[in-house]
């Protein structure tokens, strides 16, 4: 079974998670302890806890749990990214882009949680 950083999911996520850091760079200051600080944090820990699961993946539930961790906070993302763009802090075309990536990073994490088994959980 590989690392964590052999999943498609995984390295979906990680890089979502840098595009987002890259897009905050142009948001107003004032948002940086609010809206900024918000989707960098949800769209970092999609990975973030979908190492911790990984890691522990022999537990079924626990791998399970923490995927479902995972699956939360990338629908945090979607929100923040729907205040991002209310804002006008970004276009319909970016949005678009990084929506399109977190529902498909979505549909990867659902697959973890339907069939751990496939992933190496075995009780």
């Amino acid at each position: 079974m590989g690392t964590i950083r052999d999943l498609i999911v995984y390295k979906k996520s990680f890089q979502l998670a840098m595009e987002i850091f890259e897009m905050t760079k142009s948001f107003p200051k004032e948002e940086k302890f609010s809206l900024i600080d918000q989707i960098r944090r949800s769209s970092r820990s999609v990975c973030s806890c979908l190492a911790e699961g990984y890691r522990k993946r022999r537990y079924k539930a626990h791998f399970v749990s923490k995927t479902t961790d995972s699956d939360m906070e990338n629908s945090e993302t979607q929100v923040w990214l729907d205040f991002s763009l209310a804002y006008k802090y970004i276009n319909e075309e970016v949005y678009k882009e990084k929506m399109d990536k977190s529902e498909e990073i979505g549909r990867l994490l659902q697959d973890i949680i339907i069939n751990p088994g496939k992933y190496g959980s075995v009780q």
